[in-house]
């Protein structure tokens, strides 16, 4: 690898925001892939909605009480106490719209990419963000398969990192990703661990078997 004084030079620095972008040289791109929007979606919106149903439900029982009382036309400075209390107490309400907003706006910039290297997450709503986990950094990898995902035939990936974790949700064929995964991981730190042919010029890489 050439090293001199253009090597962190670039055209565009904002580039194109794509995987592409932060692709090492030789670098190969094994899979891709991105959520399922409508689970996505449907995600948001069951997590929590009992909760916040109930809340809201309260709030809404407590309001039309007082109105049916005739609380307000005997006392009309009454609603410029009501109104900044529920407005505050109805938070979590405003916050799972929120959260139901931002998996919209949010889920079309999410993908998944698999290199020989790493796996890297784009993500973000305003800007674009990248987690990369290296293989050899990779500690265990889970499946799990919920309600929405059984329905529609999807899983969601955990992976747990040294210093980080990362969930790739509602991916198609999510059984077969996680064992393609945990052979890669395992095949790099079986080559790192134990050196193919103490490590020639041409190694064999993580196609090896490791034998005691």
């Amino acid at each position: 690898m050439r090293i001199d004084e253009d090597y962190f030079k670039v055209d565009n620095p904002m580039q194109h925001n794509t995987v592409e972008d932060i692709l090492d040289e030789e670098e190969t791109i094994l899979y891709r892939g991105k959520p399922n929007r409508k689970v996505l979606i449907l995600e948001a919106i069951f997590k929590g909605l009992p909760f916040v149903a109930i809340w809201a439900a309260f709030d809404i029982f407590f309001i039309s009480s007082m109105i049916v009382a005739g609380a307000f036309k005997d006392d009309p400075k009454l609603l410029w106490i009501i109104i900044p209390f529920f407005a505050i107490h109805l938070f979590p309400l405003w916050a799972y719209i929120a959260n139901v907003v931002k998996t919209v706006a949010a889920g079309k910039n999410i993908e998944y990419v698999f290199t020989d290297r790493r796996i890297i997450v784009r993500s973000g709503m305003i800007g674009i963000d990248f987690k990369c986990i290296f293989y050899s950094d990779v500690e265990g990898i889970n499946c799990k398969v919920g309600l929405f995902d059984r329905i529609y035939k999807v899983g969601d990936l955990y992976i747990k990192a040294k210093d980080q974790s990362a969930v790739l949700m509602n991916l198609e064929n999510p059984y077969h990703l996680l064992s393609r995964l945990q052979k890669i991981t395992h095949d790099i730190k079986t080559d790192i661990q134990y050196p193919n042919d103490l490590r020639p010029n041409e190694n064999h890489g993580y196609n090896t078997k490791y034998k005691g």
